[in-house]
């Protein structure tokens, strides 16, 4: 295991009805002007808005509304935020809604302190923001764990560029799995694919002999399986809801990182995805990681062979290095198979319809590589790989 300090900011409030605590509880620690933040007003027609409105007004809260926050937000949007922020001296953003929400609010928290442009100030400075406007996040569909961290993932559209800035990380979260109800069931059940693809990243990193960590990971991995096919079968089924809803927190408030090097390529590459067809991000995750851990197994036999019998219920013992990787394979058939059973794509054709391979070669030759991966990849076999996932 790796060295590492651990510490965790953010306090939880999860259950029915979490939102009047939290809020009655956390709203008096700071000033008057609020920044409400949310998407394209949703929450205003299931009641969420209503029902913050009048926990806001309780408390005497100034309330400035941020709202059209897209479901891949962009920088131009970070900005917008940023500017409402110093215009209305804010005080506290609450953001309500899902991870795009919490990530463009991350982002506009600390931009709004800076004095230059973000994204400069983190990657031609190299400097990461310690000041932000202090904020909170009502979690209304889980997947992305994005109100557990300080990063932010964002699209700058000017670049072609999504990846992740680092805010502000909330000080606090409310987890209601009644709101997850208020969202598409193709939302609810992405959004748990993005929940497993990060406890795998995670679990694919180094090092790569059994841990702690990854005993743990295992058992998420296992429970997300178990509760998306309960949900995809019955969507009132507010226990596997519960279930996906602290899977999705646990698989990002670094508890499961702790002593790993984490992997994460399929995101990198997804990202680049994103920037340029503006895709679902659990849907791009489903399309493209079969194919990608295809190429990966061979350098990393050995883990993905435990996965695939931990995890996915493979059977085998492992004689040689060619029966290992015979179970690692069949493990991701396992994994492709779950794919198609909950209804996300298994193609990037049946993702995005017709495919540019000029664009998927513009994907490929600007994804970032990282160095947790099995194997260090190449701008031509990460297009290569996307070939194969069309």
């Amino acid at each position: 295991m790796e060295n590492f300090v651990f510490a965790y900011p953010t306090k939880n409030y999860f259950g029915k009805e979490a939102a009047k605590q939290a809020l009655n509880a956390e709203l008096p620690k700071y000033g008057k002007n609020v920044l409400l933040a949310y998407g394209g007003g949703s929450i205003k027609r299931n009641g969420i808005y209503d029902e913050v409105m009048a926990l806001l007004q309780e408390q005497g809260k100034e309330v400035t509304e941020f709202q059209g926050i897209m479901s891949n937000p962009t920088y131009a949007k970070v900005q917008e935020g940023a500017k409402l922020c110093r215009d209305h001296k804010i005080d506290f953003i609450l953001a309500v809604g899902g991870g795009s929400v919490s990530d463009c609010c991350k982002a506009v928290s600390a931009q709004a302190k800076l004095t230059s442009d973000l994204y400069d100030y983190e990657y031609q400075e190299k400097k990461i923001p310690q000041d932000g406007i202090p904020m909170g996040v009502i979690v209304t569909a889980a997947g992305t764990g994005s109100e557990q961290n300080a990063g932010a993932v964002i699209t700058y559209e000017e670049k072609n560029w999504k990846g992740a800035l680092w805010g502000t990380p909330a000080s606090f979260a409310v987890l209601d799995p009644y709101y997850t109800k208020t969202v598409p069931q193709k939302q609810v059940l992405s959004g748990a694919f993005d929940t497993l693809s990060h406890c795998m990243e995670t679990y694919l990193g180094t090092p790569r002999q059994p841990n702690l960590s990854d005993r743990m990971n295992e058992a998420v991995m296992r429970s997300v399986i178990e509760n998306t096919r309960k949900v995809a079968k019955d969507p009132e089924d507010m226990n596997a809801r519960s279930e996906l809803f602290w899977a999705a927190a646990m698989a990002e408030n670094g508890i499961l990182k702790i002593g790993k090097v984490t992997d994460f390529q399929a995101h990198m590459i997804e990202h680049q995805l994103g920037a340029f067809t503006n895709c679902n991000h659990g849907c791009g995750l489903a399309a493209i990681q079969p194919a990608l851990y295809r190429h990966l197994a061979p350098a990393a036999r050995k883990q993905y062979a435990r996965l695939a019998r931990n995890v996915f219920d493979v059977n085998g013992e492992e004689a040689d290095d060619e029966t290992t990787l015979e179970i690692a394979l069949k493990g991701i058939e396992k994994l492709a198979a779950f794919i198609r059973e909950i209804g996300l794509p298994t193609t990037l054709t049946e993702l995005l319809g017709e495919v540019d391979d000029a664009m998927l070669r513009q994907v490929a030759d600007t994804a970032v590589i990282t160095k947790g991966c099995a194997k260090q990849l190449t701008p031509d076999e990460i297009y290569a790989i996307l070939q194969e996932a069309k």
